[in-house]
């Protein structure tokens, strides 16, 4: 019989890509079978499979090879690194552990040196080691690659915790007698002139983005808008201030107002108590002499007790308004330049998510003076009834408040 080599190779070369492991071994035995005397030489050539691989192959189809989930033979491969080479691990884990953050208990760690450092420093211990198996090791042991996140909050008020205990409580005997509780902040101001960048990506035809200007340095003579959020824990609702002037105490409580005339008194026709988390700085802090005239002017005009409660200085990313509104408003938002306040109002009003939030927005074109100086004598003069616990943080404005001081 003569053997044509060359159609030989043809065939493996379709072939070969097709099948797993064994199924190229077992199909490069019988066919070595098939040849007979001098086949087992001409399948390792043509086939470029090792001539044990062959051999291998003509042994289990002589033995009657059959249908199995295996696909290499038994001890078959090259043996792992960690079998050859177990102190490996060691001297790996010994290496990340310096710099790895988590609870080393805990599920999921990570590192901060790359998988080419790493390998190098195995290296000059005298292991054989490639970056992409270094990889391929720090998964199995739990690591993965992280982003940095924000956590450190600096130095923490010794009731701090106490603090949130005491926030969530007093909402959630609100919140069961269908009493508004409300979540304030104001957001980041937003360049409203021009084309300027605004993070995050939308869909866009292929080749065509927004074109925006390369820089965006602060310019105190480009107009921004200033958005202060109220978040209604209980209906799931926001409302978006969104102003055109300073963001002073008075534009905060303003947009309270507003929210309450033309969400909260709907919703709570019957309501005599409000209650408001805050963070403890800006506008809106626990210091801001401000913020409390204004409350007591809005407490006034509405008959509302408004009842307030801070949170603990260098904890604002705790509060529900941050997570419960401005995500998702930023989310709607963006990759789109904000030219223009109306732009920024219907983005605002049109955030829903699948959970139910509905956003109402308006603009507020009023004007707020900065640097108003409230006297003590005329704090002391407001209806404010300071809580037993850090009055400081916690305190309710209004007549009733006022009625039950005397």
């Amino acid at each position: 019989m003569e053997l044509d080599e060359e159609g030989l190779e043809s065939f493996f070369s379709f072939m070969a890509p097709l099948l797993n492991e064994r199924q190229r071994r077992l199909m490069a035995g019988a066919m070595a079978q098939a040849l007979g005397r001098g086949g087992q030489a001409l399948v390792v050539r043509a086939s470029k499979m090792s001539s044990r691989t062959v051999f291998d192959g003509t042994k289990e189809v002589a033995g009657g090879a059959g249908p199995s989930e295996r696909i290499r033979r038994e001890g078959g491969g090259r043996p792992r690194l960690i079998d050859v080479d177990p102190d490996v691990l060691i001297n790996l884990d010994d290496l990340v552990e310096p710099d790895a953050r988590g609870d080393p208990m805990s599920a999921l760690r990570w590192t901060l040196k790359s998988t080419r450092q790493l390998a190098d420093a195995l290296k000059e211990m005298g292991h054989e080691i490639s970056s992409w198996t270094v990889g391929q090791l720090l998964h199995q042991m739990g690591y993965s690659l992280q982003a940095t996140a924000k956590t450190v909050e600096g130095a923490q008020h010794p009731d701090r915790d106490a603090q949130f205990h005491h926030i969530n409580d007093e909402a959630a005997r609100r919140l069961e007698a269908n009493e508004p509780v409300i979540s304030v902040d104001s957001k980041k101001k937003e360049l409203v002139v021009g084309k300027k960048a605004n993070k995050g990506r939308e869909w866009q035809p292929t080749g065509s983005p927004e074109r925006v200007d390369v820089h965006d340095f602060p310019d105190p003579e480009v107009p921004k808008a200033v958005p202060y959020g109220v978040y209604d824990l209980g209906a799931n609702e926001g409302w978006m201030e969104v102003g055109s002037d300073h963001d002073t105490a008075a534009f905060a409580v303003n947009a309270i107002r507003r929210w309450w005339q033309s969400m909260g008194i709907e919703r709570y026709p019957e309501a005599t108590r409000l209650m408001v988390t805050a963070d403890a700085g800006g506008s809106n802090g626990y210091r801001n002499k401000l913020w409390k005239v204004e409350l007591a002017k809005l407490a006034a005009e509405t008959g509302l007790e408004i009842t307030v409660c801070h949170y603990p200085p260098g904890t604002s990313k705790w509060n529900k308004v941050e997570h419960r509104l401005f995500s998702f408003i930023s989310i709607n938002w963006r990759g789109r330049p904000l030219t223009s306040y109306r732009t920024i109002v219907e983005l605002a009003a049109a955030t829903t998510t699948r959970t139910g939030l509905k956003v109402r927005a308006e603009w507020d074109e009023g004007v707020y003076e900065k640097g108003i100086k409230i006297t003590d004598k005329q704090l002391a003069s407001l209806p404010i009834t300071r809580s037993e616990w850090h009055g400081d943080w916690n305190y309710a404005v209004g007549t009733t408040a006022e009625n039950r001081r005397k």
